[in-house]
């Protein structure tokens, strides 16, 4: 019983085994219960064509046969005749069960054997990926259910390996973004420490700058980590759009200011009052327009714009900047990606401001996506919100 219940292919050639035996017995029982009144009726047919009387006297004793057989009994010539009729259509029944059973038997085991066989397969592959190897795939063999199986296995699979390739490589970027302010923290300290450093303001002022770094770097990270796992409270409600925008120009307009870029809005005359964190969605446009100023040069313009499509407002941040190349593009909102490969921080942030912009706009149900012409044309990043009903 054990072995039933763990052996999948053990399971199906015993339900097909059934299923022969259950049909056999209803063939039996069919042919014992008809068999008789078909005899009767075909012989009297006979008589009927012969009309003689000695094929009336068959049929009298044909009726017997009947009568007889249908209480159990039997006698004479037609009595005999429809016995061994009777015995030699058994023994055709038994032989011809026989060889229905062994080709069935035959057949159920070839199919179980077909149907297990990638699933064990797809165990085989699953208890390899447990162990860390990644790269596993099982062949997709057909295009039925099982093969379909096969399929959106391998598609996890795919998936389980990019997820932890993406693992290793925000390690390998986190130690990375860590090491630059830890490194010059200690090469300071070390030159306070030999007197190589004058222990001055502008000496403790790096000091404190790369420390600074350091703390943003893990506030990104920690607001990262709360924003992919969902752990963060939204208080969203009715906002008008286009006071969102106001708040952001505000608060980063002393800074355009200082650089020489010129920032514009361009809003509707109407107010489009859109279903948001308030908060979070001034978060992602300080984000976006912060990056635009960061990314355009002196004499450069950034504008921010939004308008309504059907039943979504859309945001758009447009600068003159130097711009994304398209093969960059696909891969602008991964964590600590930079198109810059020097990855220096002179020039950027911690690199995940974009990831974070891009998970909260999709917690609100919109979407967030850029578009460039090139480098050196500028760029746009747009993003979508749903409209108050």
């Amino acid at each position: 019983m054990k072995l039933i219940r763990s052996r999948l292919g053990v399971r199906l050639f015993l339900s097909f085994l059934v299923v022969i035996l259950l049909g056999m017995a209803v063939l039996f029982l069919t042919t014992v219960f008809t068999l008789p009144r078909a005899y009767q009726s075909h012989l009297l047919f006979m008589e009927e064509q012969v009309g003689s009387g000695m094929m009336g006297q068959g049929q009298g004793q044909g009726m017997g046969m009947g009568r007889g057989q249908g209480n159990g009994q039997g006698g004479g010539m037609m009595g005999d005749f429809y016995r061994n009729f009777q015995a030699s259509f058994n023994e055709s029944l038994w032989v011809a069960a026989g060889v229905a059973t062994l080709a069935a038997v035959g057949a159920s085991l070839l199919i179980s054997r077909s149907i297990v066989a990638p699933l064990r397969e797809m165990m085989n592959a699953s208890q390899r990926i447990a162990e860390g190897r990644y790269e596993e795939r099982v062949q997709v063999t057909s295009a039925d259910e099982l093969g379909q199986l096969a399929a959106r296995f391998n598609q996890m699979a795919a998936q389980l390996e990019q997820v932890e390739s993406m693992r290793r490589q925000l390690i390998g970027d986190v130690a990375h973004e860590l090491r630059t302010p830890l490194t010059a923290i200690k090469g300071s300290m070390e030159g306070l420490i030999d007197g190589v450093l004058p222990a001055e303001d502008e000496t403790y002022e790096q000091i404190h700058r790369e420390a600074d770094r350091l703390n943003r770097l893990v506030d990104d990270l920690q607001e990262l980590s709360r924003v992919e796992s969902g752990a963060y409270p939204l208080d969203i409600h009715s906002v008008d759009a286009s006071a969102l925008v106001g708040t952001v120009l505000k608060r980063l307009g002393f800074q355009f200011d200082e650089k020489g870029v010129t920032l514009t809005s361009s809003l509707p005359p109407s107010p489009l009052r859109i279903r948001a964190d308030e908060d979070r969605i001034v978060q992602v446009l300080t984000n976006l327009v912060g990056n635009a100023l960061h990314y355009t040069p002196a004499g450069g313009s950034v504008t921010v714009s939004i308008q309504p499509m059907n039943d979504m407002v859309q945001f758009a941040v447009r600068d003159t900047g130097i711009g994304i190349p398209a093969a960059h593009l696909p891969r602008i909102f991964d964590r600590f990606y930079r198109v810059d490969k020097s990855r220096s921080r002179a020039r950027g942030g911690s690199g995940i401001g974009l990831t974070i912009a891009k998970r909260l706009v999709e917690a609100h149900g919109g979407q967030l996506w850029v578009e460039s012409d090139g480098e050196g044309k500028g760029s746009t990043f747009f993003f979508t919100l749903p409209l108050t009903k």
